[in-house]
């Protein structure tokens, strides 16, 4: 008797990879500074990418400006850090009026290059009439020329 086993794919799992918002049709995105080979828009395609990252250090500005409002159940974040140790501080916030943001979450996190590389946050929320998501990097809060990056940023 010949057997195969076959392992379905549980459809929460194939779902949650289908139904992040198409950003770079859904807003504009406005940013204080982006390096030349670290554009943008690398931090909204899907698999391993090289992401963002700013031309100058210290504190950075990321917003997605939708052209409709738009309903949010989930922000998926990924930092990366492969080379130097500090300790980071990002601030995420929503207006559903273009003018006042509230923040949805303050976090700090300490790379330590090898071992603590990767730093991997996912949101889940209930924010409706999104018009505005910001994004504030503080990429050392110590100081000095560390450059603010994002390997991914994806919404649902």
């Amino acid at each position: 008797m010949r057997k195969r086993l076959i392992t379905p794919t549980p459809e929460t799992a194939r779902s949650r990879r289908e139904d992040w918002l198409d950003v770079e049709r859904a807003a504009t995105v406005e940013i204080s500074s982006e390096q030349k080979d670290y554009p943008v828009e690398a931090a909204f395609v899907a698999g391993e990418t090289l992401g963002w990252r700013a031309a100058e250090p210290g504190s950075q500005t990321m917003r997605l400006v939708f052209d409709q409002p738009q309903r949010l159940k989930r922000i998926s974040l990924v930092f990366e850090e492969k080379e130097t140790a500090r300790t980071q501080e990002f601030v995420l916030r929503w207006s559903s009026d273009s003018g006042s943001l509230r923040e949805i979450v303050r976090q700090q996190w300490n790379f330590s290059p090898p071992g603590t590389t990767r730093e991997i946050e996912e949101y889940q929320v209930e924010l409706s009439n999104v018009t505005v998501l910001e994004l504030m990097i503080v990429p050392n809060t110590s100081g000095g020329g560390a450059r603010a990056s994002l390997k991914s940023l994806r919404v649902s």
